[in-house]
Parts: structure tokens; sequence; C-alpha cells
């Protein structure tokens, strides 16, 4: 029996997230970030090294929608005095706003009234939450993580979170693609027969914005169009952990990453984490 002497040899291999810290978080790839005041020729250099336009440099600075990012580290290697890689696996956000780095006063206003707005309607979904995916046009990719948080390492079945075949059953829709011309229709109507209270989860660079394959004539800019996104989980793709925070975010049951801090801003401003 060896897998009875492999189980004695590792021991316990679940890990203990969210209820404790996690040792696996700083080796993955979390997010891009950009520094405040990003200008110059390195800053150009980097927003037209980026292949999906997620940079944009204006006459205060450069701005870098995480949304857009597939995380390729271009801009890294371009510029690395204004654009980083920050490890980890907290990246999942509760608005579009929030993904554009660095953030605004108008940003920070519209991810507190998302986060006010959906943890009123999510309040029920605690206990028991069922998920249903849909693949709205992906690459595979995505797929690959979400049926990762079945296996022994991230066991979601364990916090009370199952997959569910149908959509009567789901509390919370997971969505992975950019939302092709022939699933918006499957997608609305799956969106549709789940009962209320509900939360979406677009997980993936693909299904925020339509990353590199988004914005054909059969593709899309991501799923938000075709129906009511409440959290986004950045990344090509995201990795399990990324899509699990995201699944417990849309529930309440996590709060938002820690914000990058910004010169002269204290902690107490920033999003609660």
């Amino acid at each position: 029996m060896p897998w009875l002497t492999r189980g004695l040899r590792e021991g316990i291999v679940t890990t203990r997230y969210p209820h404790r810290p996690d040792g696996y978080g700083a080796s993955f790839a979390g997010h891009v970030v950009c520094e405040p005041g990003a200008l110059g020729a390195e800053a150009e250099a980097a927003a037209a090294a980026c292949p999906t336009g997620a940079i944009e440099v204006g006459r205060t600075g450069a701005r870098l929608d995480q949304g857009r990012c597939v995380l390729c580290g271009r801009c890294c290697q371009v510029a690395p005095r204004w654009f980083r890689l920050r490890p980890g696996f907290e990246t999942a956000a509760l608005s579009r706003e929030a993904l554009v780095v660095p953030e605004s006063a108008a940003d920070r206003r519209a991810i507190a009234q998302a986060r006010e707005e959906l943890r009123q309607r999510v309040r029920a979904l605690r206990r028991s939450v069922h998920l249903r995916h849909v693949d709205a046009g992906s690459d595979g990719s995505e797929e690959w993580e979400i049926a990762a948080l079945t296996g022994p390492i991230y066991d979601v079945q364990r916090l009370g979170i199952f997959f569910t075949a149908s959509p009567r059953h789901a509390d919370v829709l997971l969505v992975t693609g950019v939302g092709t011309a022939a699933m918006r229709g499957p997608l609305r109507l799956t969106y549709e027969a789940m009962p209320a209270p509900k939360a979406v989860v677009a997980v993936g660079t693909d299904a925020i914005s339509g990353g590199l394959a988004g914005g054909t004539y059969a593709s899309g800019t991501g799923v938000a169009s075709v129906v009511p996104v409440d959290v986004l989980v950045p990344g090509s793709p995201p990795s399990p952990f990324s899509v699990l925070h995201g699944i417990l975010l849309a529930v309440g049951l996590v709060g938002e990453r820690q914000r990058e801090q910004l010169p002269g801003k204290s902690r107490s401003e920033e999003v609660a984490g």
C-alpha cells in the first residue's frame, strides 16, 4: 500500500488558508505594480512593449490596468525603475477600477461602494456555497487551475464550497474566457437560471478584458457586458489560490488584497485587506 506510506511520510498537505497564512503565497507571480509618477522614455517604452495595451502614460504618470495584464513581465524588463512584479495570490478585486494602479480618490470611492453593495447582497451565502463554472471561450489554462481546487492541496470542500452541474442550485457563477459570440447566450441563460442572492466571479484576464484573444469578430472583451461581474480575478491564468481568494471574497469570507501603499498615504486610508 504505497499510498499509506506516502501519506505517513508527507503528512497533511492541505492548505490552512484562509484560516492561516499559506507559505506558498510568496512563490506565485501575483500582479505587476506601477510606481506613482512613472514618466519618461522608460515608461513610454514599457507601454509600447505591452502586448495588451495595459499601460497608459499620461501627463501625471503611467497607469497600469491589471485587468488587461497577462503577466508577461516585459514592462518590468524594459522599465524596472517604474514597474515590478509583486508576488502573492490575493489579487482579486471588487471593481474594475480597483485593478488600475496607482489608484485615484475616485477609484477608492467606487471600490468602497462595490464592497458594501456586495456585502449586503451575499450575507446569506456563507455556510454552504455551490459553484457553477461556465467556459465562455477560454484557452483552457484557467480550467486547469479551477480543477485543482478539488484536489488535496486546496480541497475547497473543507470550506463548504462545492461545484454543481445545475445553475438552479448555484450561488456563485465562475466565468472563464473572453465571452465569445457563441457563448453569450448560454452564459446569460445560466446567470438568469441562478436563484438570488448570487454572485459572479470573472476568472482570468480573458474574462476581465479579453486579454490577448479578445476584440475580434467572434470574441468579446470580457464577460461584464453579458453578466454583471462582482469579483475579478486577474492573471493569465490566476493560480488556484487566487481563484479561491476570489470565491471567498465574493461571499464575504475574506477581504480585498492589501493595496500598494503610496507615498504620503497611511495604512488606514488603504483598502482593507
